[in-house]
Order: C-alpha cells, then sequence, then structure tokens
C-alpha cells in the first residue's frame, strides 16, 4: 500500500513482485480479478453498479459504452501490464487475465455527475453511511482504508504534494474529475477537464489548494491556537463556551499549570459561566491558595465581581471557612481599591481581617 512513485501505467511491480496500491493501472486490474469471483460478468458488472448507484444515494450512475470501446481499441498499455501480472501470478487461482481486463475497461467507463460524485464522497466523509438515504453502505474499517490510500496515493505523482499542501484524501482521474473527503464534514466532487503533466485536474487542484487555504481542514491545521482560518464545524459561541469549561475545571483542579496556559495563549481569565461565576468564585470556594494568588497576583482579575447570588469570590472563601484564601483576597481587595480599580460607588467594605475565619460564618 505504498505510492509507487512513477506514472500510474509504468510497467512496475514492487520488491514483492505485487502492485503497489490499487490506485495505479496495475493495482485496479487486480482488484478487477478479485470482485465477486465465481460469478460471470453481467453479475460482477451488476454487482459493482448497484453498489455505487448506492453510494450515490441513487443520484446517476451511468455507463458509457463509446469509453469502453475506445479504452479497449487503445489499451495496449493495459494489456502488457496484464500479461506482467500474469507471469508474476499476481492474479488469483481461476482468474483469467483477458477476462479481468475486460471487467477493468467496463469499470473505467462508469459515469458520474457532479452530484452523484459529491453524495459518493459525502457517503465516505460520513463513515461510510449515505446522507441521502441513510443506509450503511461501507464499514467503518473500510472507509477508513479507503480514505488512507487516497490520501497517500489518490492524486497520481501529485499524491506527495497534495498530501502537504491540502492534507485532505482526494482521487483524482484522467477525465478531469477530482473527488475530495472532508472527514465527518462533507465530500466534494469537482470536474474541469484541462490536466496537468500527471493528469490530474488544473482547476481541480486549485480548488483544494484554496479550500484549505480559507478553513482548517487540513489534517494538521487544528493545533492549539491555530486561529488564521475559519472553522465552519464550530457553531457560535463554541470557543467560548470550551474555554470556559477548562478555565472552570482548572480553577476547581487547582492546576496553576493549565491556568498559566490558558493566560499565556491569551484567554479572557475573567470569563463567567451560567451562574456568572469566574475562576476566582471557584478557586476560593474550593480553597485552592495558589490559585487564588496566580488569578490574583498574575492575571490581575478582578475580585469584586457578583455571581448569581450577589455573592463575590470572597464570600465563598468565608462561606467555606477557608482562611488562607479569605487573607489573600482581602490584601488584593485592599490594593484593588487602593488603585482606584473600580468607581467608588462599586467599592465593597471588607471585613476585618483576621487569622481564622471562625464566627465569620
Amino acid at each position: 500500500m505504498e505510492p509507487s512513485g512513477l506514472k500510474f501505467n509504468k510497467l512496475y511491480l514492487d520488491e514483492e513482485d505485487k502492485p503497489h496500491n490499487p490506485m495505479v493501472n496495475a493495482g485496479a486490474i487486480v482488484i478487477s480479478s478479485l470482485i465477486k469471483p465465481g460469478s460471470n460478468k453481467a453479475e460482477k458488472f451488476d454487482y459493482v453498479m448497484d453498489f455505487i448507484k448506492k453510494m450515490a444515494g441513487q443520484e446517476y450512475v451511468g455507463f458509457s459504452n463509446a469509453t469502453f470501446q475506445s479504452e479497449k481499441e487503445t489499451g495496449d498499455r493495459n494489456f502488457a501490464i496484464g500479461y506482467y501480472l500474469k507471469e508474476k501470478k499476481c492474479f488469483p487461482r481461476g482468474a483469467e487475465m483477458i477476462d479481468a481486463l475486460d471487467f477493468y475497461f467496463q469499470l473505467c467507463s462508469i459515469e458520474v455527475t457532479c452530484e452523484s460524485g459529491s453524495v459518493m464522497a459525502a457517503t465516505l466523509a460520513h463513515g461510510g453511511i449515505c446522507p441521502i438515504t441513510g443506509e450503511r453502505v461501507l464499514s467503518a474499517e473500510a472507509v477508513r482504508n479507503t480514505l488512507s490510500l487516497m490520501h497517500s496515493c489518490g492524486m497520481y505523482d501529485f499524491s506527495g504534494q497534495m498530501a502537504f499542501h491540502v492534507g485532505l484524501p482526494a482521487k483524482s482521474g484522467v477525465s478531469g474529475a477530482v473527488l475530495l473527503v472532508v472527514p465527518n464534514v462533507m465530500g466534494v466532487m469537482c470536474w474541469s477537464p484541462p490536466l496537468d503533466k500527471v493528469g490530474n485536474s488544473v482547476r481541480g487542484i486549485h480548488f483544494c489548494q484554496e479550500l484549505v487555504s480559507s478553513f482548517n481542514f487540513h489534517n494538521y491545521d487544528n493545533l492549539r491556537h491555530f486561529v488564521k482560518k475559519q472553522d465552519p464545524r464550530r457553531q457560535d459561541g463554541d470557543d467560548r463556551n470550551k474555554s470556559v469549561v477548562n478555565l472552570m475545571f482548572a480553577a476547581y483542579s487547582g492546576d496553576v499549570s493549565a491556568l498559566r496556559r490558558f493566560a499565556l495563549s491569551s484567554m479572557d481569565m475573567e470569563l463567567k459561566d451560567y451562574d456568572s461565576r469566574t475562576a476566582l468564585h471557584v478557586a476560593a470556594a474550593e480553597g485552592h491558595v495558589d490559585v487564588v494568588r496566580f488569578l490574583t497576583d498574575t492575571c490581575k482579575v478582578n475580585p469584586f465581581v457578583k455571581d448569581r447570588w450577589s455573592s463575590i469570590p470572597l464570600d465563598d472563601a468565608l462561606q467555606f471557612g477557608h482562611g488562607a484564601v479569605v487573607n489573600v483576597l482581602q490584601e488584593y481587595q485592599v490594593a484593588c481599591q487602593e488603585q482606584d480599580r473600580l468607581p467608588v460607588a462599586e467599592i465593597i467594605p471588607i471585613p476585618p481581617k483576621l487569622e481564622t475565619v471562625e464566627g465569620m460564618v
């Protein structure tokens, strides 16, 4: 299952005298001999057509007899590959090389439209379930294996460049079609006949490159803090909600390292949850002195934020009897008031500082 590094119709096998992958002609011819062994030609063709129609959600899938006749008449290279495969005993026992080639030419002559091809791509993107009919056409393992091959070998000699610049599984054809899969998101089929020197659609490749330049669909775009591209998979508010959850859990568990990482990534350390509670509220209620010191001394958060019950962090520390936290918050509140952090009308009276909080709750 390796890229051959050679043109797709080269007369060449790997070190074990087997085709490199199913995406080159040699591999596709051998695959043709493995489909429905023991069945006649008509049964094999009907089986493949029915399968492709299921993938396409019963959208248009046709057969071009003109293309089939042309493939047979100009298929000297494929006949040479077939005889070479026969010499190296690549066909299964009982399979006829000529029959396999004839079936291969038929498969090369199957037609789809951009609409039906996009549904096929969407079926792969949807884990093998057709998004139109809801029918499971492929197993999850088959989808994984297919997409892996498309990613590494699907674009002829441009496969490496495609994996580097686009980072998505795709399959091109000499017709000018490019089938692109964005796993768990969508499938795309584009068609533009002008080809480059290796047989790929020039505009099709350009479209794929422009797509990943605008959206973070590349396999390695989803790294932490990567924000230069749009992510249509995220709904409005998802980023903020995720940040709130991470911030609150870090404060609850006393994870100063995580909080420091969030602060360095420019996260708003005063984010509030649905009860208008901040990380400082949570840390004060749990008695995490180190977290409270980090939020106050390093992050300089506002200690006077009121939650749904009109409580500030100091109130939580008092309620749960965390004396050390009370002392830290009282000192910080005094410092904030001295620096005129808040308008005079908003300054909250501070209880007298005590060594313990006994009698205050």
